[in-house]
């Protein structure tokens, strides 16, 4: 494949879509990520007391339910990943992989 063809195909519309939309979905989803785990980092550092207080008036704590709440939105949100890469990025990606593969067959027309 000649610099042509690698031009034709990063200046592609289908695959800057797909790129951009997969670009998009995983800063989204990193950042929910990042904003809820530092979020809990800065609790356990600077609010002790509160995570040390009882949940429910027994000897359950607020770090508890909040650290499992943790683990469980990483599995939401790669559920959601896989859900709209599924849905959604799946078909955009095989467009733009028939286009790549239609310019990269095209050999010396320019």
């Amino acid at each position: 494949m000649d610099e042509r063809q690698v031009e034709r195909i990063l200046q592609n519309p289908k695959f800057k879509q797909m790129v951009s939309k997969k670009s998009a979905l995983s800063w989204t989803l990193t950042g929910i990520m990042l904003f809820v785990y530092v979020g809990f980092m800065l609790l356990v550092g600077y609010n002790k007391e509160f995570l040390m207080s009882s949940f429910s008036g027994g000897v359950t704590t607020w770090g508890i339910p909040l650290g499992l709440s943790i683990i469980v939105l990483s599995f939401v949100l790669c559920g959601v990943y896989s859900y709209v890469a599924n849905k959604i990025l799946d078909p955009l990606t095989q467009d733009a992989m028939k286009e790549v593969e239609a310019i990269a067959n095209e050999k010396g027309q320019y």
